[in-house]
């Protein structure tokens, strides 16, 4: 079977038992791949993308929905994000919050390097669009800031 076929079928099965999140984990030799899916009738839609930063006119899923609607910063590069600084600190940013051009608003860490991610623009935190210890791509949404 194929994979877009194993997809489809764990899908409608998925749709039958009406299961519409789904976390996936692969353990690789060097670390954890991990990805929280929503799914919604038309589609499975995944929830995070990477980090560097870009202007986004809203875009649309193949069900016509926006997927995001103002300014995505994304990652610049491959690793896992951290949204606080330590384990059992608070987050760097939360929804609803103002930020300034330079305010920290995740970490990604690639080889070992905790890389800061910063605001390059002034604005309000709409959503936050990773969850803490996530693998993340490169230009994959992290946050859409108003």
């Amino acid at each position: 079977m194929s994979f877009r076929a194993t997809v489809e079928s764990m899908s409608k099965i998925m749709d039958d038992m009406g299961i519409t999140e789904l976390d996936l984990e692969r353990q690789f030799l060097f670390g954890v791949y991990r990805k929280h899916i929503h799914l919604s009738k038309q589609q499975a839609v995944a929830v995070a993308s990477s980090a560097t930063t870009t202007e986004t006119k809203p875009v649309k899923s193949e069900s016509g929905a926006p997927a995001i609607n103002g300014y995505a910063l994304k990652s610049p590069m491959v690793g896992v994000v951290y949204l606080a600084p330590e384990p059992g600190a608070d987050a760097f940013v939360s929804v609803g919050k103002q930020i300034q051009a330079g305010d920290t608003v995740a970490l990604v860490e690639a080889m070992k390097t905790f890389n800061p991610i910063k605001s390059d623009r002034d604005g309000v935190i709409k959503e936050i669009l990773v969850s803490d210890g996530a693998a993340v791509e490169f230009d994959q949404p992290l946050v859409v800031i108003e």
